[in-house]
């Protein structure tokens, strides 16, 4: 349930500065070696000006003030929501592949690296990359990653909209941002509309649960399917899930007791890989605290693959074809 999860580098990064230390050190020695004339006016200008067109600097949510390139080519992506960068037309070079498995647009995901959990510093060397992208706020992690390239922490919990331009803007593909948002906007008004034609009454409330190993059970708060539900028109938190959403929690983890106190109008319960959480989830909603909820009462229970749920705009696109299937 972690952003992602936290990292401590040890040899690894020891290693990796050596490397690039030897790299800095051959590379000065090459270049006085290859050029023993003094540089124009003119040469020395034009390459001033081709480095101000290529490099911006950009501050990202931490107060990381970093100069990236302009339109990078080669990024390391290290979080959730991959989805986000294929709207935009954008592939990574390397990333966390187990992020991705199981995802809606895992086949989209093609020619990547990957970087493990957690990132493999060496591999994430080896790709070169000119921009890495994390979501890991680790301090130290994030200073073992500016060791290879520009680093950016990205909050991949912000909502999709504020989320996407974002990115766009990190990569160079604004426009293109606000071009899927503003399509992506009049394909969710125009699903509510059918969903309201179809029963969904206003006003009516609804929770998202999840189990995951260890029996711990999670409400989410502002990650995942919660995104997409309590949207303008969709349906509306519970006061405890609302002081979740006002708190920025990405998700709650609660006691079954209290279940009830959670429960909206209609509930989605999203099943993880794990056998332990399915055998929880199951005796979850064989007990009678669970069935005697009026959503549970009503057939006002929906159950859908946790990976399917995700807030990434790849997936909140599926799902505006998947979610009026999936309530019918």
């Amino acid at each position: 349930m972690k952003s992602v999860r936290q990292c401590t580098v040890l040899l690894g990064l020891f290693s990796l500065m050596g490397a690039l230390m030897l790299g800095c050190g051959t590379s000065d020695k090459q270049t006085t070696a290859g050029n023993t004339s003094t540089p124009s006016a003119e040469s020395t200008t034009s390459t001033k000006t081709s480095e101000v067109a290529t490099t911006r600097d950009y501050t990202d949510y931490k107060g990381h003030t970093v100069n990236i390139p302009t339109t990078p080519q080669r990024i390391a992506y290290f979080g959730e929501n991959y989805g986000d960068l294929l709207v935009l037309g954008v592939q990574a070079v390397g990333t966390s592949t187990s992020m991705i498995e199981g995802k809606v647009y895992e086949k989209q995901v093609q020619n990547v690296a990957d970087l493990g959990v957690p990132i493999n510093l060496e591999k994430a060397l080896e790709l070169q990359p000119d921009l890495i992208i994390t979501a890991d706020t680790d301090e130290k992690q994030y200073a073992a990653l500016t060791k290879i390239a520009p680093t950016i922490m990205f909050d991949t919990f912000a909502p999709l909209n504020e989320r996407l331009l974002h990115l766009g803007d990190i990569v160079n593909k604004k426009k293109a941002a606000e071009d899927w948002l503003a399509q992506y906007k009049i394909k969710e008004a125009e699903m509510w509309t059918k969903l309201h034609a179809e029963g969904v009454k206003a006003g009516e409330t609804a929770s998202v649960f999840t189990y995951y190993p260890g029996d711990r059970l999670f409400v989410m708060g502002r990650t995942g399917l919660s995104q997409i539900l309590y949207e303008k028109n969709g349906f509306k938190p519970t006061s405890p899930i609302q002081k979740a959403l006002d708190e920025d929690k990405g998700f709650v983890q609660i006691s079954q007791e209290v279940i009830g106190q959670y429960a909206g109008d209609r509930i989605f319960i999203l099943r993880t890989p794990s056998s332990e959480a399915q055998q929880s989830t199951e005796q979850l909603m064989k007990s009678k605290l669970w069935l005697q909820l009026p959503a549970v009462q009503q057939g006002r229970v929906y159950t859908q693959d946790i990976g399917k749920t995700e807030s990434d705009a790849s997936t909140r696109e599926w799902l505006l074809e998947e979610l009026p299937k999936l309530i019918k």
